[in-house]
């Protein structure tokens, strides 16, 4: 019950006194953790038993299953208990009085008893909660979910893909117009997802294509070269007869080549799943460098999401990982290759992406249908929202 009031589930049904007058739950309170009442502060309207006249009440609470606690912890006698407003009790089989004999109205508290509904609406009212303080106009969206139009959305979609297209053209001249090598680092970037983007980039930029390629036929001197170049795979952390083998094949290329390890310290595994951790990923990256030569040649020649799909077979990925791929790199490259309608064709084939900024959106009313729909509004919200420029924003002029 405590939960419950401090949470302000109570708030979003309806509260009465046990003599039938409505109560409105203005604000929850304190709790206080110390000796005395529950609930400091508390903030409530109770109305008169015609509905005409109301009187607001500012103190605190005490909350118990039942009535007849009260006396059983002596607050009867006890005058810090004297500026009670309102007794919360789940039943209340008997009146109550503070210790100058003054009668204490009380609440019945009213929730629902099924626990697992109880969590289901008080995460649904954190995320809408959630939604409307990171959107300036949520309740407007709320209103009228049509402010954000389909050619604002195309408008975004567009925009994003440019964005992307510019960052591909930063790795283009990084790479000496190498496009092959720039997709490489690119596809690196987001094998690493978000969590480790930064240190699987860096990986690729430290670990030259052609270097991989000389030694594609042979997935263990890849994997060697890959691990050992992400600063992973050292005499501290080769503790299997394999990772020593792996060691010992990747000390040999380094000299071979000049290599250089990153700092293992970047790469992060902590709450991960085990399929996310970062070793795994990276030998997933070498079993598609051992498989797929040329994977830019390819994708740019097959159109079809699942033919694109296939091409990712290798690494051994789930689908939804592969169409984060399909979505970040090879639409991107597809755009910047000047192929603009497979492009939008292809993010309008895979189905939209769930993360935490879609389902702010959904809740605020916007329908999503595939990816395309799920760019744009990620780019919406990331150069609008999230940086509070809403007069950039159609939805503001919409609405103004």
């Amino acid at each position: 019950m405590h939960y419950i009031w401090q949470q302000g589930i109570a708030r979003r049904f309806p509260q009465l006194t046990t003599d039938g007058r409505k109560v409105e739950i203005l604000s929850v309170g304190h709790h206080n953790l110390d000796a005395g009442p529950d609930f400091a502060d508390v903030h409530l309207r109770v109305w008169s038993a015609d509905g005409l006249q109301y009187l607001d009440m500012v103190g605190n609470i005490e909350i118990h299953v039942s009535s007849s606690d009260w006396y059983a912890h002596h607050h009867d006698e006890d005058p810090a208990y004297d500026s009670i407003i309102m007794h919360i009790v789940r039943k209340a089989d008997k009146p109550v009085y503070n210790s100058k004999g003054k009668w204490i109205d009380q609440i019945e508290l009213t929730y629902p008893e099924d626990k697992d509904y109880v969590a289901q609406f008080l995460e649904q009212a954190r995320a809408m909660d959630s939604a409307l303080s990171t959107h300036p106009c949520g309740h407007r969206l709320l209103q009228d979910p049509s402010l954000i139009t389909a050619h604002w959305k195309q408008t975004m979609l567009t925009r994003r893909l440019q964005c992307k297209q510019e960052s591909i053209r930063r790795l283009l001249d990084l790479s000496h117009n190498d496009w092959q090598q720039a997709f490489y680092i690119s596809l690196a970037h987001y094998f690493g997802f978000h969590t480790n983007g930064v240190p699987f980039e860096l990986l690729a930029k430290q670990t030259p294509l052609p270097v991989l390629y000389k030694h594609r036929d042979n997935l263990f001197q890849i994997e060697a070269i890959l691990l050992g170049q992400s600063g992973l795979l050292t005499a501290d952390t080769a503790d299997t007869p394999e990772q020593k083998s792996l060691l010992n094949e990747y000390r040999f290329l380094q000299t071979k080549f000049g290599l250089q390890p990153i700092s293992g310290s970047l790469w992060k595994s902590a709450r991960m799943r085990p399929q996310a951790q970062p070793k795994v990923r990276i030998l997933q990256f070498a079993k598609l460098i051992h498989q797929s030569e040329f994977l830019l040649t390819q994708i740019l020649d097959n159109r079809e999401v699942d033919a694109l799909r296939r091409l990712f077979a290798p690494a051994q990925m789930g689908k939804d990982s592969v169409d984060i791929l399909l979505i970040n790199v090879a639409a991107p490259f597809l755009y910047a290759k000047t192929h603009h309608k497979e492009a939008l064709d292809l993010l309008e084939a895979i189905p939209p992406e769930n993360n935490r900024i879609i389902r702010q959106w959904k809740i605020l009313g916007q329908q999503v249908h595939h990816a395309a729909d799920t760019q744009a509004l990620i780019h919406l919200y990331q150069t609008c929202c999230e940086s509070g420029k809403c007069f950039d924003c159609e939805v503001f002029t919409n609405f103004r």
